[in-house]
């Protein structure tokens, strides 16, 4: 494992994590009280749904990529582009998605809603035909950029929302050129 693949990897926790983070920022209304008590379980269930999602799109792409494998890299920039073309133009929205994160069915849903967008980028991750040790190093990456982006936006986060999906969506993009053109 070198460092370029550690950075790569903590860059694409980074941007799949700003729907998580934008949604806690503006949900953390909804909450009785703002505290680690609270807060932890969220950012907990936020981390493995966000990571598992990521880890079920790869298995699933890696079953079928072989019958795709000439289209396999413009599917995969294409499903990169659609997922950060919407995570940018859903920054330029006035209002922040509020999510009412009471209760464990709450979290979940909203974590699922957030994190749909893993399970496209897995896909495209084996349409770019990642190696099985770098998915790992990813999905690990994922689970805890995740859970320290919902504990930040829970707790800190109330100016940032908009600016972090707008990132993640443009890294989101840079990584799908990145499969087309296999640059790195």
């Amino acid at each position: 494992m070198t460092f370029a693949e550690v950075l790569l990897a903590l860059v694409l926790a980074l941007s799949l994590c700003a729907d998580c983070f934008a949604v806690c920022v503006c949900s953390s209304v909804t909450l009785d009280k703002v505290e680690w008590r609270s807060v932890s379980p969220i950012a907990l269930v936020f981390g493995f749904v966000q990571a598992g999602l990521l880890l079920a799109g790869y298995l699933f792409g890696d079953l079928f990529v072989g019958y795709v494998e000439k289209a396999a890299h413009w599917i995969g920039f294409l499903l990169l582009l659609y997922v950060g073309g919407s995570m940018i133009i859903e920054s330029f929205r006035k209002q922040c998605e509020v999510r009412n994160l009471n209760g464990l069915t709450a979290v979940v849903i909203g974590a699922v809603a957030t994190s749909i967008d893993a399970l496209a980028v897995g896909i495209s991750l084996s349409m770019g035909q990642l190696e099985t040790h770098d998915i790992i190093l990813d999905t690990a990456a994922v689970f805890l950029v995740t859970f320290l982006s919902v504990v930040t936006g829970m707790f800190f986060g109330h100016r940032l929302g908009k600016t972090a999906e707008f990132a993640g969506g443009a890294v989101l993009i840079l990584i799908g050129l990145n499969i087309l053109l296999g640059i790195v």
